[in-house]
């Protein structure tokens, strides 16, 4: 990969100066009343996103390729002269448009909202004191600290020094980028190695970013996997639609000359069988669960991950600050390995190994610096010279010191076997220093090594180790346990050493199968992934229970084995070496606490500690899912039951043939346009409620398979098709005196009192349909619904059942109508609703049969991952909490 010269990776020995000539920003930053002026003069550091209008927003939601159809369906009404079915149809489109703008900028506004508060930090020096600040208020000269694992708050040159820089958001480039002094690294980047000044150059719509990119993501309507299957839905739906509708209206224009009613027919069939509302369905009821996580403590950054994170399987955790409390308390126990150490002398180099004039910039700062007994005002008497951040490829941070006789030294800290390597006498303590780090592991104790290295002989000296714990939470375990109960695997993966890994897994719970990076994947040339990941690495990632001493591009690729192995995977993490792998996790969460290039890469982002929202997280997205199934699993039946019913009303029951000279009866049976319409509004209305309904949600990972919805919903739609047809024979045939009607001894009935009966007879078995695909494989009234969802669906059978009741005597597209309840048939209504709950009964029993013989014969199966598979061919033993051995 060939990069510009200013951004060439240059040999870390290779120290040459860039000779770009710049000004730093003054030492002590600016005054605030200078930042102020510049503020005014500059505006805010922020992009100025391209909001939409609102009128443009309602334009394309007459422009889709739904509305199309509608357009199309009233041109056609227009040139037959239709023109009252015309107004429905307007009225139809207008009424829908109105109702998805509303919901769809409701939810835009709800995620919007929620990710402004993610507002990004930067730490600035004003008035000679560091603070941190809200990184909009940046304005260009501000002296700014660019450190691993924070965001580039702006451009900003590089004052002196080195930082690595990861530009992959803008560039694609996978591999960090070094800057040296007067480069500009670009706002949009993080970074991921260093620590320096920087001066800020440009801010907001004036940065690099601010003149090429749009905008940094959508927040709408992103639904991932839903949003293929939706669109999968409605083309077959809409396929079948047409298919039939033409056959109907060929059949129709040959055997007859009525050409305009005929097309009229097809037209308002074909649109009332069309799933208008799906989108919108599916859209308010992912933006309800958004705002049901954040009041969990959970921001959605993407609607698509709450239905990604219904079907996760496999939940890859880091250890440190989320299994644990990232709340190190330092131990007295001190092993000391140069003579006249002490642990006071040990703690106290320790603080010389960090920046003790500015706020603690990881935990193990905070630890050493914070900790009982230190004091940092001793530490003023020393200067220092330079200072290399932690790394978590390196595992340590160094201080360039000057002391008060004047000599200079370097003091490092970090991980025992790496300070270890680095002293000059490592032969000769390896031994013990090995023991000491191996018995303090299998206690759960961690270990902190400090190093001193003077210029005088350039030999690195081992000083001692600091004792640490760093405690599991105390919801952890439990957490742990629920994700199990929800069929969730959790892997620990952390760049901890191997023993104190085993450690914390085995007091939470998690297996005892945990490795180290031996053996795992790496990036290839150009940071490219290996092809046979799965075939290679699958028998070593799949089956562990966890992994430790990894590095990013560890986690990387471990999530993505994952992935490909076909785990549905979750990744939480709150560092810049969880970022690549929060980003190509399934649903990548960061962390309370976590730093921006975490927050930046992740899906999901907590604002409470540790790991138990993500529980709450399975819930609410596992209910989230259930209603979306079950109502995706409705909208077919629906469909379905209403273009079948006509499709065959029109071949096999012509009126005519069942004419007894009592009214005007037509050539094939329709139901007016105006009653159609009325259906579908009153369902669609409706069902906006089901994003309240109340669920349970399910104990494994959630999958969609279209096979066995469409093989339940097509049970559903033939039971409460076929009891249409057989009322509309009935009715049809009530002149009959050997009819079924003759013999219950109800009258013959006027043509324009059977439109009426079937009006109710479709409305109120759509309706019972509903409350059938709630519960699946359990009886409808097993579980109660919501209350909003009762209360629309009551209101809406209400205003049906009067409608039909009471409809005035007249003429509607040239078909006469007449209320049920008017005349002799004052009971018809009743008795209507009679029928239509023993066949919700039957279509209830067809149901479940059919859902049973699917699970009980694996037809149509999930393709879920064999984890018992995995663990025979690493020949491991299975893990007794293992959720995979027990769903």
């Amino acid at each position: 990969m060939q990069r510009k010269k200013s951004q060439e990776v240059v040999d870390e020995d290779d120290e040459k100066e860039n000779k770009v000539e710049f000004t730093p920003a003054p030492k002590d930053g600016l005054t605030s009343h200078e930042a102020e002026e510049l503020l005014k003069k500059w505006g805010k550091n922020e992009l100025v996103e391209k909001v939409t209008p609102k009128w443009l927003i309602f334009l394309r939601l007459l422009t889709g390729p739904m509305p199309i159809m509608l357009w199309i369906a009233s041109l056609i009404e227009l040139i037959i002269g239709n023109y009252a079915d015309m107004a429905i149809l307007l009225i139809i489109q207008f009424t829908n448009a109105g109702i998805s703008f509303y919901e769809t900028t409701k939810a835009g506004d709800a995620v919007a909202a929620l990710k402004a508060s993610l507002k990004p930090r930067a730490t600035c020096k004003r008035d000679g004191q560091w603070q941190d600040i809200d990184a909009t208020l940046l304005v260009p000269g501000d002296l700014v600290l660019l450190a691993a694992g924070s965001a580039v708050p702006a451009d900003c040159y590089v004052n002196e020094g080195m930082i690595e820089v990861d530009q992959s958001a803008m560039t694609g480039e996978s591999l960090p980028v070094k800057f040296r002094r007067g480069d500009v690294c670009k706002l949009g980047s993080n970074v991921v190695r260093g620590e320096t000044e920087g001066t800020v150059e440009t801010t907001g719509q004036n940065t690099f970013f601010g003149k090429t990119a749009q905008m940094l993501q959508s927040v709408g309507n992103d639904g991932g996997s839903l949003q293929i299957l939706l669109m999968r839905i409605m083309l077959i739906l809409v396929v079948l639609s047409l298919t039939l509708c033409i056959i109907a209206l060929i059949y129709l224009i040959a055997d007859s000359e009525i050409v305009k009613e005929s097309l009229s027919f097809a037209v308002v069939v074909l649109v009332a069988s069309i799933p208008l509302a799906i989108e919108i369905v599916t859209t308010t009821t992912l933006a309800l669960g958004s705002r049901q996580l954040s009041a969990r403590g959970a921001i959605v950054t993407r609607l698509g991950s709450i239905e990604e994170m219904a079907g996760m399987d496999m939940l890859c955790s880091d250890k440190t600050g989320t299994l644990t409390l990232n709340k190190m308390v330092i131990q007295e126990d001190c092993p000391t390995y140069s003579p006249g150490e002490t642990y006071e002398s040990v703690l106290f180099q320790a603080a010389l190994a960090a920046k003790w004039k500015e706020p603690p910039r990881d935990a193990l700062d905070t630890m050493v610096l914070k900790t009982s007994g230190q004091d940092l005002s001793k530490c003023d008497a020393y200067t220092q010279l330079d200072f290399q951040p932690f790394d978590p490829r390196l595992k340590r941070t160094e201080g360039k010191l000057q002391g008060p006789d004047g000599k200079i030294f370097r003091i490092t800290k970090g991980a025992p076997h790496v300070i270890l390597n680095m002293c000059h006498n490592k032969d000769e303590i390896k031994p013990l220093v090995d023991a000491k780090v191996h018995e303090l592991g299998t206690r759960g104790i961690r270990s902190l090594a400090l190093a001193r290295m003077d210029d005088e002989d350039g030999k690195w000296r081992m000083l001692g180790i600091l004792t640490f714990l760093d405690p599991p939470r105390p919801d952890t375990k439990h957490t742990i346990e629920k994700c199990h109960e929800f069929g969730v695997y959790v892997k620990m993966i952390t760049g901890d050493h191997l023993v104190i890994a085993k450690e914390t897994a085995r007091v939470l719970g998690m297996g005892q199968d945990i490795f180290g990076s031996d053996g795992l994947p790496v990036l290839g040339e150009g940071g490219s992934v290996p092809d046979d990941l799965v075939e290679q690495y699958g028998t070593k990632i799949c089956p562990a229970d966890g992994f430790a001493s990894v590095f990013p591009e560890h986690k990387y690729l471990i999530v993505e084995t994952l992935r490909k192995a076909g785990f549905r995977v979750g990744m939480t993490g709150d560092g810049v070496n969880d970022a690549p792998a929060l980003k190509r996790a399934d649903v990548g969460i960061a962390v309370q606490g976590a730093t921006d290039a975490a927050r930046a890469a992740a899906d999901i982002v907590l604002t409470g500690e540790g790991l138990s929202v993500v529980v709450d997280g399975i819930v609410i997205s596992r209910e989230i899912f259930t209603r979306l199934k079950n109502f995706i699993s409705y909208r077919i039946a629906a469909t379905l039951q209403l273009l079948t019913f006509f499709f065959i009303a029109v071949f096999a029951f012509p009126p005519l043939h069942y004419y007894r000279a009592n009214g005007f009866w037509p050539a094939f049976f329709q139901l007016p346009v105006l009653m159609l319409m009325l259906i579908t509004l009153l369902n669609d209305g409706a069902l906006i409620s089901i994003g309240y309904d109340a669920v349970n949600p399910s104990t494994v990972p959630e999958q969609w398979n279209l096979t066995r919805l469409f093989v339940v919903a097509i049970v559903l739609a033939a039971v409460a098709c076929g009891s249409s047809l057989l009322l509309l024979f009935c009715a049809l045939d009530s002149n009959n005196p050997n009819g079924v009607f003759a013999s219950m001894g109800i009258p013959p009935m006027e043509y324009g009192k059977i439109i009426c009966m079937i009006y109710l007879k479709v409305s109120l078995s759509d309706f019972l349909t509903l409350f059938s695909c709630r519960t699946q494989e359990a009886p409808f009234f097993s579980h109660t619904p919501g209350k909003p969802l009762m209360v629309a669906v009551v209101v809406s059978l209400t205003i049906s059942t009067f409608l039909a009741s009471y409809w005035p005597e007249g003429s509607l597209d040239g078909l006469p109508v007449m209320g049920l309840a008017r005349g002799t048939y004052k009971l018809m209504p009743l008795w209507i609703w009679i029928y239509c709950i023993i066949w919700w009964f039957i279509q209830d029993i067809f149901k479940i049969i059919t859902i049973r013989t699917i699970l009980k014969y694996d037809l149509f199966p999930f393709n879920k991952p064999d984890m018992h598979m995995w663990k025979q061919k690493a020949g491991l033993q299975d893990n007794p909490n293992d959720p995979h051995y027990k769903v």
